[in-house]
């Protein structure tokens, strides 16, 4: 039987904790390092005695050593494992907000920092959702929340056991599944985004998996004019995200 601090996480640096403490979700325990009395560690302080949430003060060593990220700025909240969403909980806030559904679906995205980039220029770019596979991905954790600036906080992020099944129920609710690769046919700012989109980023080193790429209805690509002939996940993604943003504004 798994003992409950198995199954905690954690939460690292200012901006992550601050905006957990917005968010209103739960946390076991807030560690604050001792002597911190000023920028946005009083902040901090005042969320948490707002929210009724206990904090302690410790050591910088102690900091240290409990830190995941090496980066905590002097703030650590220990919390519930991440919450993961639903393909339907996606679609229904869409439907909530009464737009067509914007996600992004990562293929083969195995760097939490890559991941986090992303969670964070989905949430400032009006996506809906994120949807992830359960095997050879990166999952939400500390290095995840950090890089994110505490976006995973307020996106929905599904885990799914095959994203080619997932593609096609997103086809059977009207979204158009875009793909990005390198010799793909369409320049991604030369197509229309206005009805229901789903971006399919891939890996790094392979891009899309086959059977992924073959399930796609457009194959959009960067044009580029350098001597480098590819661009870091993330920021194709945001590339791509604020198109589709700019496109329905």
């Amino acid at each position: 039987m798994e003992n409950n601090q198995e199954v905690l996480d954690q939460i690292e640096g200012r901006n992550s904790v601050i905006e957990l403490l917005k968010s209103g979700k739960d946390i076991n325990k807030l560690y604050v390092q001792k002597g911190e009395k000023h920028g946005s560690i009083i902040e901090i302080i005042n969320l948490a005695r707002r929210n009724k949430i206990v904090f302690t003060e410790i050591e910088k060593n102690k900091l240290d050593q409990m830190s995941k990220t090496k980066r905590h700025q002097g703030v650590i909240a220990i919390v519930p494992p991440f919450e993961y969403s639903s393909i339907d909980d996606i679609l229904n806030l869409a439907k909530e907000k009464n737009e067509k559904p914007f996600i992004i679906i990562l293929d083969g995205i195995e760097d939490e920092n890559n991941l986090g980039s992303i969670v964070r220029t989905a949430e400032c770019s009006g996506v809906h959702g994120i949807i992830i596979p359960k095997r050879r991905a990166a999952l939400v954790n500390s290095t995840t929340n950090k890089t994110s600036a505490g976006a995973v906080q307020y996106m929905k992020i599904a885990r799914v056991n095959n994203l080619t099944e997932t593609i096609k129920k997103l086809k059977e609710n009207n979204i158009w599944i875009y793909g990005t690769d390198m010799h793909g046919e369409n320049p991604y700012n030369k197509l229309k985004y206005d009805d229901g989109v789903a971006i399919v980023i891939g890996s790094e080193g392979f891009g899309m998996s086959r059977l992924v790429k073959e399930n796609c209805d457009f194959l959009i690509k960067i044009p580029m004019k350098g001597k480098i002939n590819s661009l870091n996940a993330s920021v194709s993604a945001g590339i791509i995200m604020y198109e589709v943003m700019n496109q329905r504004n």
